[in-house]
């Protein structure tokens, strides 16, 4: 599976594109083991969360619309927002990949999703902090998190990504600032139970 994945990532993917689901193949398989989550799943994840990365704009809208997926404003002028719901959607029909849990991570890696579990918020974790993304002090201290707290973790990851978007500018999506405000809320209540248990 996994040879059949890279030869048709290399017919549509750049290289350096390669490179990074690598990466993020990858981290993802380092941080399921640290949580001892299935390192198989996190890698066939982490290999297949791209897929769809270079299809055209419309494309992606008509394989979602095909999909039933809700596609709102944001994401008509947007369109490239699609491509990890569609990216799951080609793991599934090119690959035959049928654990939910797998599609759903690949589904979720670039806007997130409220309570998604925890392979999702590995490989959306993995996508924006792989080392190809950089060694900055900030980027340091986010990977040192995703290996010791995923809901804070996904929280803070979130928070990077807007800033990035904030100066940009970009859209921000609405799925992607529910996933935080969740992730953040999850955080703060696990501390919250914590401190008064200790």
């Amino acid at each position: 599976m996994r040879q059949k994945v890279l030869a048709w990532l290399a017919e549509n993917v750049p290289n350096s594109r390669i490179n990074h689901i690598l990466r993020v193949e990858q981290m993802a398989v380092e941080l399921a083991e640290n949580y001892n989550l299935d390192r198989e799943k996190a890698a066939t994840a982490g290999l297949m969360h791209d897929l769809a990365k270079y299809f055209q704009p419309q494309k992606l809208l008509q394989m979602a619309e095909v999909a039933g997926l809700e596609i709102d404003e944001v994401l008509v002028a947007s369109p490239h927002l699609l491509h990890a719901d569609v990216s799951a959607i080609v793991a599934k029909d090119t690959f035959s990949v049928q654990d939910e849990e797998i599609l759903q991570a690949i589904a979720n890696h670039t806007l997130g999703r409220p309570g998604m579990g925890q392979l999702s918020c590995i490989v959306f974790l993995a996508d924006t902090l792989e080392p190809g993304r950089g060694d900055s002090a900030q980027l340091e201290a986010l990977r040192k998190t995703s290996f010791e707290n995923l809901e804070r973790a996904v929280w803070l990851t979130c928070d990077y990504t807007f800033k990035f978007l904030l100066e940009t500018p970009s859209l921000i999506h609405p799925r992607a600032i529910a996933t935080r405000n969740w992730f953040m809320q999850k955080s703060r209540t696990k501390q919250a139970i914590l401190s008064t248990t200790v």
